[in-house]
């Protein structure tokens, strides 16, 4: 991610020698290229387990191109109607002009997620780890399958932002080159299925409790939030339902004050990411989003379909955005992230915040509308309507409730994670607001789903592009 600092970090020797080789492509990396270390090496004992799956973590966050390192908040957000830019950097995003005559883009545009999921941060790791957990001999069946439980839900979120940024992909579930050299792109439903799959699994072996301080390394209730947003966008309404439910009824998480939501700690928070080790106040969206002074253009600025969503007195818009006024301009920009240098602010540390108990309260709204209980919905939907400062919905109908959700969603999930563009797609809502919003949106909406990178068709010829690239 192009940010304002670098971001690195040091770790242990074994980490290194286990997840340092820097994969260009998972599909060809043989067993025997140089910086690869045997598994048992690294999950011969329980120490070293920790560290492998700790890595994971640190490469996912705290590297420059690790893929949870704000590529999520940013490039979903830039191609739906939450931002538009002022840095010709990221212009092809917003412009929807993905592909520079018939080279699709990859490096510094939209490969470089692709990259980040299948290059030698979080596919490859999280299938390399399980398979050296499995045949450990050296550590407890619990601390096993604490460690499988987590590198689990990494490999289903890989292959949710994957399948939902690219359609049909790969689905890679081991280490090993030939297998994986071998793979065409799976369908969605494929993916889903190993995605379910997955959490399912993991919430059988993860405890209620997480495996270390803060909310770092996912629990039980981990697995569950990705998997109701799972079942959600599959219109599985009563699992839906019941998943969410076993979270909001947990009693370990609450809908925090407007001014906390972010803050390391907090007590909304299901799981955030880890900070780094120089800067360990920074948060990416933070670093990337929140201009260096109040004398200057932003490089993302939000867009107007989103201002004029929200409602007077509205505690989102005025705590979660913030603005410069610049040669009489006034240009708007996301401000949930407060900190864009090392230090503190105002003597707090932020978090990554990947999962929330608010998407909770909405999943249940949404699947509860489709169940026909609309006070239930009503009723979710005005918790997080009054922690923001505003009066119950005057929505009744199962058509207004969803149109009230929809507006809910955007305002509290704005450049966070890509939820406004997967509910524009899942809802089959992205052409008409796209169209409306960019005036060099495609006809033919193939910018739905971003292209696969150029050298990844030209190493596997049997694939073919996404239309209308």
């Amino acid at each position: 991610m192009k940010k304002k600092y670098y971001i690195s970090y040091i770790f242990a020797v074994t980490i290194l020698g286990f997840f340092g080789t820097s994969c260009k492509k998972l599909l060809v990396v043989p067993a025997n290229e140089p910086g690869q270390l045997v598994t048992s090496n690294v999950f011969a004992d329980s120490a070293g387990s920790v560290n492998g799956v700790v890595g994971i973590y640190i490469n996912a966050f705290g590297s420059q191109n690790g893929p949870l390192s704000g590529y999520m908040s940013l490039y979903p957000s830039v191609s739906a109607d939450d931002m538009t830019i002022t840095d010709s950097y990221y212009a092809p995003i917003y412009n929807d002009e993905q592909v520079a005559g018939n080279a699709t883009l990859s490096g510094g545009s939209t490969g470089v997620i692709w990259s980040g999921f299948y290059g030698s941060t979080l596919i490859y790791q999280a299938n390399a780890a399980i398979e050296g957990l499995t045949a450990s001999k050296g550590i407890s069946n619990t601390l096993r399958n604490q460690l499988i439980g987590e590198c689990e839900v990494v490999r289903a979120l890989s292959y949710f932002y994957l399948t939902n940024l690219y359609g049909a992909v790969p689905l890679a579930l081991t280490s090993d080159y030939t297998t994986n050299s071998k793979l065409p792109r799976s369908s969605s439903d494929n993916v889903y299925a190993q995605i379910t799959k997955d959490l399912t699994d993991a919430t059988g072996k993860l405890s209620v409790n997480y495996p270390s301080s803060g909310q770092a390394r996912p629990n039980k209730y981990t697995a569950m939030a990705l998997l109701s947003r799972v079942y959600l966008y599959r219109q599985q309404w009563a699992k839906a339902d019941s998943a969410a439910s076993a979270i909001i009824q947990s009693g370990m998480y609450q809908l925090e004050n407007i001014n906390n939501v972010f803050i390391a700690g907090n007590q909304e928070a299901i799981w955030q990411g880890l900070t780094t080790g120089f800067y360990p106040y920074l948060v990416a969206e933070g670093n990337t989003f929140v201009p260096y002074s109040s004398a200057i253009t932003p490089e993302y600025v939000l867009m107007p379909e989103l201002l004029n969503a929200f409602e007077p007195g509205d505690l989102r818009q005025s705590n979660w955005t913030a603005s410069n006024t610049v040669n009489g301009t006034t240009y708007y920009y996301p401000y949930k992230y407060k900190n864009n240098t090392s230090l503190q602010v105002n003597g707090t540390t932020e978090g990554e915040v990947l999962f929330r108990l608010a998407e909770q309260y909405l999943i249940r709204a949404e699947a509860k509308i489709n169940e026909g209980d609309l006070a239930g919905a009503a009723a979710d939907i005005n918790a997080i309507r009054t922690r923001a400062g505003l009066p119950n919905t005057t929505a009744t109908t199962a058509d207004q409730l969803k149109s009230a959700l929809l507006k809910e969603r955007q305002t509290e999930f704005f450049c966070e994670w890509g939820h406004r563009w997967f509910d524009l797609k899942r809802l089959g809502l992205l052409n008409s607001v796209m169209t409306a919003e960019k005036p060099t949106w495609p006809a033919d909406g193939h910018s739905a789903l971003y292209p696969i990178p150029y050298g990844e068709l030209k190493l596997n010829p049997g694939w073919t592009q996404n239309p209308g690239y």
